[in-house]
Order: structure tokens, then sequence, then C-alpha cells
């Protein structure tokens, strides 16, 4: 009896726990062009860079040719920096900045996790004027 009801304790407990909030860090696929951004933590905020994509694979030595500051654009895209300045968490963060390499602009962005393996990123110019991806975690 003794040992049922210690089952029974243990069993409630667990559906009373709030579920723990997945990780953020990591790999992460994004929706267009074959990209992969590696999410970091960077001091108290998060931080991500472009790993790969369809560009790289074809010519890894591939270079920022788009970006809106012309003394930026030998960059190599390969480990670009493309997220920065994201704080908040476990599973919301705002304030930071997201690159697009195909226009060249530096957006506002917050980041949600929908859950332990997909993001919401939005990335936006000014409101209501956003752009919205659902990347999928690589694993």
């Amino acid at each position: 009896m003794f040992r049922a009801t210690l089952i029974a304790v243990a069993a409630m407990g667990a559906v009373a726990s709030p579920a723990l909030a997945a990780d953020v860090t990591g790999l992460w696929a994004t929706p267009t062009k074959g990209g992969q951004v590696e999410i970091n933590r960077c001091g108290p905020s998060l931080c991500g860079k472009l790993v790969t994509s369809e560009t790289i694979k074809t010519n890894p030595s591939a270079k920022d040719g788009n970006n809106k500051d012309a003394a930026q654009r030998e960059r190599p895209l390969k480990n670009l920096p493309m997220l920065s300045g994201f704080t908040g968490g476990p599973t919301t963060w705002t304030g930071g900045k997201v690159y697009n390499a195909d226009d060249g602009g530096t957006y506002s962005g917050t980041i949600d996790m929908l859950s332990d393996n997909q993001l919401k990123l939005k990335g936006c110019i000014v409101a209501p004027l956003c752009k919205t991806q659902v990347w999928n975690r690589v694993k």
C-alpha cells in the first residue's frame, strides 16, 4: 500500500512540474537556400552564425556581396554573423538584430521557441513590416 501511494505521489509531481524549456543553442535549418545557422550564447545574449548554405556548398569562398556597407562585402559567407544581441529567454528572446545576406539588410528581431525542435524568427524593418520564418533543429 505504501509503495502504491509513493508511486501515485511521484506521478502527480511529474504531472504538476512545469516542463523545462529546451536550450535554443545549437544548429538550426532555415527554410531558404539550405541555410544552417548555429546559435550560441555570446555573453548575456544569443548570437548566431551562418554555417552552411547552398551558396557556400557551391562556392566555399563566397562573399557577403549584397551587404549595404561596401566595406563589408568581402566578408566570407561561411561563419557570417546572422543573429546578435537577443536577450530574454527561456522561450522568447527580443531586442536582437537579424542580418539577411540576400538583401544585405539588418533588421530588428525576436526569437520564440515553438518546441524543442522548432523556433520562430521574426525580423522587422519597422512593425508591421516584418517577415517570419520557422527554423527546425538539425539533429
